[in-house]
């Protein structure tokens, strides 16, 4: 999808249309999933593949290198790794998803590149002491949230950045923890073409915290 046809969004559905053309030319197929989970009673929250605008406003906060590990929690069908793929970052990026309909979706389009990778699995039974980001888009319960930063404290033996856009922030979690310090915050609900046209685009804005873990600031 030529990156100059974003003037031409004036509307939610040209921007879902406009991400579904660039979701099929990365990857060959629209990653459009279900609007609704089959695992909430798992945590698990409803797959929202986030726009590849947010994506490109989040992602200025990571600073990827050739050593970088991206963990994409909640992965759903594979937005963010289609993203990683189509801005040529180095490093690598693994998405991890608990609905094995989903997961084999993106294992599907990630075969055959190298620094991807999708896993089927609960984010709580992974060894995190790999990556050196993380991405979260709301994908589960706060209950599940505060044993992923658990865990994150628990293996992680380097200093990673983590970046969590959710409807409520969920930043009061991550407060006061020893090791964590918030790099930056906002929020994000409307879309603006390139001739500056907004586009509503979230019911409720979705706020953005970014954290740096440090284990040696314990």
């Amino acid at each position: 999808m030529a990156r100059g046809s974003e003037a031409l969004i004036r509307s939610e559905a040209d921007l879902l249309a406009h991400d579904d053309a660039i979701d099929r030319a990365v990857c060959g197929m629209s990653l459009a999933g279900p609007e609704k989970t089959r695992l909430a009673a798992e945590g698990a929250h409803d797959p929202t593949p986030t726009p590849y605008f947010v994506l490109q406003q989040l992602f200025e906060h990571f600073s990827f290198d050739d050593r970088s590990h991206l963990l994409d929690v909640g992965c759903n069908t594979g937005r963010v790794l289609a993203h990683f793929l189509r801005e040529g970052y180095p490093g690598r990026a693994t998405g991890v998803e608990l609905d094995p309909q989903l997961a084999q979706v993106a294992q599907s389009w990630v075969a055959g590149h190298p620094n991807l990778r999708v896993l089927q699995d609960n984010v709580l039974g992974l060894d995190l002491s790999e990556y050196t980001d993380f991405y979260l888009f709301n994908p589960f319960d706060a209950s599940v949230l505060v044993q992923f930063i658990e865990a994150v404290e628990a293996q992680v033996e380097h200093p990673a950045t983590v970046v969590h856009m959710s409807d409520n922030g969920d930043t009061w979690w991550y407060l006061g923890r020893p090791g964590w310090s918030e790099m930056d915050s906002g929020k994000i609900q409307h879309y603006r073409n390139a001739r500056g046209f907004p586009v509503t685009i979230y019911e409720d804005p979705q706020h953005f915290t970014v954290w740096r873990f440090d284990p040696a600031a314990r």
